[in-house]
């Protein structure tokens, strides 16, 4: 059985990561199906399948996939309401996440969570949350428990890191600044990831925090900053890197600034008027996607057919989970009240 080749990545711009063939395609893979998923949701949206505020993560995608990717199956995830995309990249089945967009019991939250309350226990994915910094203060007690299982309960395990999405908006809340303040004094294995797309539902990020540069935001609790381009994958991928590591080592949590746009709308049911066609065209002529493929290809790393299989499986997949969606069962009525409390 042969190997994929071992693919060094320029020391220029990514002095962390190496990564081979496989590990690229997975990326890539990864970040289509995101992008692919929301599409479809969008038809099914507007094919009346799906109901309520959904809201889509179209051209985040190098977000999720470069610091999820990183993760090991027993680490943590939380995330927003923008969260279909965070529970794909953390390996929820597409088809039980858009059985749960239609409401059905195969959901993977039973059909009573929705869009923005995707959850997955199996998959350590801790929900997403309907109101802004709600996840915080969740992935703060996921991180803490990591430490409690090493010292109090003499695991021998590797901390297990968790990783907590929220958009720049989140960050002039009081969850945020309280949630840093602990993780810092507890030395928590907790990643906390800002998805600075610019715009909090119609306010403009620079209108609305006297201090912008949200990753200078860390330094008045005594953790690391850092701010990455949140459209290049490799970029995300190299300085969450370095945020696990630091987090598996026990050395404690980081805070990191990707600079993203969402393509679209701030849900589904927004004209997104505005944001100028402007500074939209300028954000999309930056698509990660075809940023990532463009490198794949310039470095011969595989060639175009490699990469179209991958958008013809990605897409039958998403058929396969339209379908499965379809022909789910409802939710029982009888069973309105199920799954409020923990059977355990």
């Amino acid at each position: 059985m042969s190997h994929p080749k071992k693919v060094q990545l320029p020391l220029t711009n990514y002095n962390s990561t190496s990564l081979n063939k496989s590990n690229l395609l997975v990326l890539y893979a990864d970040m289509l199906l995101g992008r692919n998923f929301e599409d479809m949701c969008a038809q099914m949206y507007y094919k009346g399948k799906m109901f309520g505020f959904v809201h889509l993560y179209n051209g985040q995608e190098a977000v999720s996939t470069g610091v999820i990717k990183l993760l090991n199956p027993t680490d943590y995830v939380c995330s927003t309401y923008r969260d279909h995309v965070h529970a794909l990249s953390k390996g929820v089945p597409s088809k039980n996440v858009m059985a749960e967009l239609f409401g059905k019991e195969t959901g993977c939250s039973k059909g009573r969570g929705g869009s923005m309350h995707i959850f997955s226990a199996p998959h350590n994915f801790l929900g997403g949350f309907a109101f802004i910094a709600e996840g915080i203060p969740v992935a703060t007690g996921a991180a803490f428990q990591s430490i409690y299982r090493q010292q109090v309960l003499k695991k021998t395990e590797k901390l297990r890191v968790t990783a907590c999405f929220f958009g720049d908006g989140t960050t002039n809340n009081g969850q945020f600044f309280e949630c840093l303040n602990m993780a810092v004094l507890w030395k928590l294995p907790i990643i906390f990831i800002v998805e600075n797309n610019q715009w909090a539902i119609g306010m403009a990020h620079h209108r609305s925090s006297s201090i912008p540069e949200i990753h200078k935001k860390a330094e008045a609790f005594g953790l690391p900053g850092i701010e990455v381009d949140g459209m290049d994958v490799l970029a995300v991928r190299q300085a969450a890197s370095q945020a696990v590591q630091r987090a598996r080592q026990g050395d404690g949590p980081t805070l990191i600034e990707a600079l993203t746009y969402r393509f679209r709308g701030h849900s589904l049911a927004d004209p997104d008027e505005l944001r100028s066609r402007q500074e939209k065209e300028a954000w999309v002529a930056r698509d990660p996607i075809k940023k990532l493929k463009k490198y794949i290809l310039d470095n011969k790393i595989a060639d175009l057919g490699e990469l179209n299989d991958i958008q013809t499986t990605v897409k039958k997949e998403l058929e396969q989970s339209v379908e499965f969606a379809i022909s789910s069962p409802e939710p029982n009525i009888s069973e309105l009240k199920r799954y409020l409390f923990s059977d355990q």
